[in-house]
């Protein structure tokens, strides 16, 4: 097998433009997976039982159907109903509403670890609810978890290739797109493996040592 580099560097402009729909598609998913995730922690942390109840249902469904199929439901299924969104759209809500099912658990942990003694300071003290969660809880549970919740992130970087799946161009999208127009399979496919491992590594390591800094 003989390496092409002529074929990588026809390959580049369009890993370019594959990488920027990559991150678009993993910042935006991320922010409303960390979004959603933490609304769904306080509502399942509510006493009303008729918010708990189908908070819980819609969690448990998403969280346990594969992101594949919910992409497919999403970008096929809700047109028909009226509802179009374009395609790398639909691929960042599927993305973030189905890794917010996660993050949820990520942040009912983090809460539940506040040490009692936190929610009894503050009772002292006569904080209004809305004041204990944002100065007292959230600040503790958020920094307990920042790790967890960066873990994720490269979890759902290594599922953007499932947005392919409709029509969205990411990095594997182009590398395919372009192995189809010229026959050439090897170099653009090991230039997108390499960019998720430099992608990936790097971010991984970064979560380690954030890890070690926060428990400290």
């Amino acid at each position: 097998m003989k390496w092409d580099w002529s074929a990588v560097g026809d390959f580049m402009p369009h890993f370019w433009d594959g990488l920027l729909v990559t991150l678009q598609a993993l910042v935006l998913g991320s922010l409303i997976s960390f979004a959603l995730g933490l609304l769904w922690a306080l509502l399942m942390r509510t006493p009303t039982r008729w918010v708990r109840w189908p908070v819980g249902v819609v969690t448990e469904f998403v969280r346990n159907t594969p992101l594949l199929v919910q992409l497919f439901f999403l970008f096929y299924v809700l047109p028909e109903w009226g509802v179009t969104f374009s395609a790398l759209t639909t691929g960042v809500v599927a993305i973030g509403l189905h890794y917010s099912t996660y993050t949820m658990q990520v942040y009912r942990a983090g809460i539940e670890g506040v040490p009692a003694g936190q929610w009894e300071a503050a009772t002292a003290l006569n904080l209004p609810l809305t004041r204990t969660w944002t100065a007292v809880i959230l600040p503790q549970a958020i920094r307990r978890v920042v790790p967890a919740l960066g873990n994720y992130v490269i979890s759902m970087l290594k599922d953007t290739p499932l947005l392919m799946a409709i029509t969205v161009l990411d990095m594997l999208g182009e590398a395919r797109l372009f192995s189809q127009e010229h026959f050439q399979f090897t170099e653009p496919l090991t230039v997108i493996g390499v960019a998720f491992i430099l992608i990936s590594y790097p971010a991984s390591l970064l979560m380690r040592a954030l890890e070690r800094r926060l428990v400290r």
